[in-house]
This record gives C-alpha cells, sequence and structure tokens, in this order.
C-alpha cells in the first residue's frame, strides 16, 4: 500500500502542512464602542494559548507561515423573550470579530471572516457582576470556531 501525506495530524484532528511551523498572532484591537477593554489582551491570549496547546507551531513576533489579525467589531446587549408585560425575561450578548488570516504556505487556506457568539443571560442579574464571566465563555467559542475554520480541513 502507498501512503501519501498532505499535513500533520494532531490528536484533536488539526490538519496542518508539514512546512508550517511557526504562527503570529497579531494583537486583537477592539473597534467596539461597548467592548470592555480587556476583551481585545483575553481574546489575544486565548488565541495563542489554544495554538500553542494543540499544535506544534513556533509562535513568533516576527514574520510567520501563518499569520493572524483582527478586531472586535461588535459587542452588543440586546433583550430577547420579551413577556407579555413586555419586560425581557433574559437578555443576549453578542460579541463578533472580523479575523484575518494569512496562510503564506498554502494562500488557498487564508480567510478573512466575520466569527459570532452569543450568550443568553436572564434580565434580573446584574450585568456587571456577570460580564467578565460571560465574556470567557464566548471568547473561548470564538477561539474554537476560529481553529477549527483555520486548521480543520477536513
Amino acid at each position: 500500500m502507498n501512503y501519501i501525506s498532505c499535513g500533520i495530524y494532531s490528536f484533536n484532528g488539526a490538519s496542518i502542512n508539514e512546512d508550517v511551523k511557526t504562527i503570529k498572532v497579531n494583537y486583537i484591537s477592539n473597534k467596539s464602542s461597548l467592548a470592555q477593554p480587556q476583551l481585545s489582551s483575553l481574546l489575544t491570549e486565548l488565541l495563542i494559548d489554544k495554538f500553542q496547546s494543540e499544535t506544534n507551531l513556533l509562535i513568533t513576533d516576527y514574520d510567520a507561515h501563518v499569520i493572524f489579525s483582527g478586531s472586535i467589531v461588535k459587542y452588543d446587549i440586546k433583550p430577547v423573550s420579551i413577556q407579555n408585560n413586555e419586560i425581557a425575561a433574559q437578555n443576549r450578548l453578542t460579541i463578533s470579530v472580523e479575523i484575518e488570516h494569512i496562510n503564506n504556505i498554502d494562500e488557498k487556506l487564508g480567510f478573512k471572516k466575520i466569527f459570532n457568539d452569543y450568550i443568553d443571560f436572564d434580565s434580573s442579574e446584574n450585568l456587571s457582576e456577570i460580564e467578565e464571566d460571560l465574556n470567557i465563555e464566548i471568547v473561548n467559542n470564538l477561539v474554537e470556531d476560529i481553529f477549527n475554520e483555520a486548521f480543520m480541513n477536513w
């Protein structure tokens, strides 16, 4: 039998061309007027952590085979589940990020895309008390979506 290898496959199912050795994650800026200031740092750090823990790629601050950059473009809180008395039973926090992925080894794998995620929470909860936890949960989901889009090339 002949086997042809087109990439390196890790335990998580990621498919990365064997010529890709380095990755750079530029700081994810905040273009949304409502987003908490630390959200950019959180997103950038969690992206780097994801790539370090689930790939063998070397993180670099210089030219890299794969480069990620982007910005938070939406941070929105809106009422959902309006009740008969016209009071919202829940609110929805939505975060959207525009990510550009440049693959200098295989340009057709690059993309520029908006990723969205949201979480609903009880309107009786004090947002300032739960906002950080909500942000962490949403950002983790966004990071997973970005990783999958970039490296799950089945």
